[in-house]
């Protein structure tokens, strides 16, 4: 059959016949790693399984009576949602039976999840299953993140080979469910989106080598702690609102899910901004599964992300639930950002 045939035979049908799976993806970045044994592989496909099953579990939460709360609290002391509940165990399941995981690391486990010796592999997953899940029950996007690191010890794994800095990490991405699901990855080398087609169940390449804009003209942070923040903070957001003239300010989008947000910068640039409170010094959102993947992620994308002090990859962690403050996004709009919180704040 000739080409011009065979691409009238896939417009028919309404398939294409050539496209780029996450999965076929990964195994073409494998070959430029000749001494890959493919288990990175795996444990991508096995987790990718986790991503569809939760996906599908939020299109139908509400049928299936999900949006409940589950009764209990995780280590945050945040109420945990039946719909956080599935998703956890979806990804430690999943994750444990690919045999590439020794240890992993959940927002909803108080304790590290060690895998029995006859499953374990040489990887280690820091992940939050479902971000963003005290937007279940009003259908706002929530997702999954995730950060990879490979174990580095000889022997058997232990707690070192989780509490490392961000940079250390060999991939990071997170899965977006929205009007559609996303999936964000890198593997070190760039940023690419696959989005999920629900008619032959795979991740579709949508969005090749992501860019995020050197400038964008959205800021993103919860105003509600404005009376909390630093003047260098307080500065910065006057001036994006009230611009000297002659400048063009910047709009304010918030929606409250970390991936919704982050997402949107990364795709049309801008800041998003996750300060220190009265309530949270230290900052809210979780470093090993929440700030490091996302500033991986962004750092790939051409971005910046920082505490305000440091770069937020090059942090040590010395405790598996640490938090940390996270300003990440644009380039230029970080270092603005940046130059604030040096004048004011020293």
């Amino acid at each position: 059959m000739s080409e011009a045939a065979q691409d009238g035979h896939s417009q028919q049908y309404g398939v294409e016949t050539d496209s780029m799976t996450l999965q076929r993806f990964v195994l073409q970045e494998q070959k430029n790693h000749p001494h890959a044994s493919g288990d990175f592989t795996n444990l991508l496909t096995s987790m990718l399984v986790a991503v569809k099953a939760i996906a599908s579990a939020t299109q139908k939460a509400g049928l299936a009576k999900l949006y409940g709360i589950a009764g209990e609290t995780n280590v945050q002391g945040e109420e945990v949602k039946k719909l956080d509940v599935l998703s956890n165990e979806l990804m430690i399941n999943m994750l444990k039976s690919s045999y590439t995981t020794c240890m992993l690391v959940s927002e909803e486990n108080e304790q590290l999840i060690e895998v029995e010796e006859k499953k374990r592999g040489n990887y280690i997953v820091c992940f939050d299953p479902l971000d963003g899940s005290s937007n279940i029950d009003c259908l706002v996007s929530i997702g999954t993140i995730f950060g990879i690191y490979k174990k580095k010890s000889e022997n058997a794994p232990d707690i070192s080979d989780v509490l490392r800095p961000g940079r250390e990490m060999v991939a990071a991405g997170y899965a977006l469910y929205g009007s559609a699901t996303m999936v964000v990855l890198s593997t070190g080398n760039g940023v690419n989106g696959f989005t999920l087609d629900p008619s032959i169940g795979e991740f579709i390449l949508t969005h090749p080598s992501m860019r995020c804009k050197p400038k964008g003209s959205i800021y993103s942070l919860n105003e509600g702690y404005a009376k909390t923040w630093s003047k260098g903070l307080a500065e910065y957001i006057r001036t994006r609102k009230d611009p000297e003239p002659g400048k063009k300010g910047m709009g304010q989008r918030y929606v409250g899910s970390m991936v919704a947000d982050v997402h949107r910068t990364l795709l049309n640039g801008g800041i998003f901004l996750y300060p220190p409170t009265e309530s949270a010094p230290s900052g809210k959102l979780r470093l090993l599964y929440e700030c490091n993947p996302m500033a991986y992620i962004m750092e790939q994308a051409g971005g910046l992300a920082t505490t305000g002090k440091e770069r937020v990859l090059d942090i040590q962690p010395t405790k598996i639930h640490q938090r940390a403050p996270i300003i990440l996004g644009s380039k230029q709009d970080v270092e603005e950002a940046m130059e604030f919180l040096k004048k004011y704040d020293n």
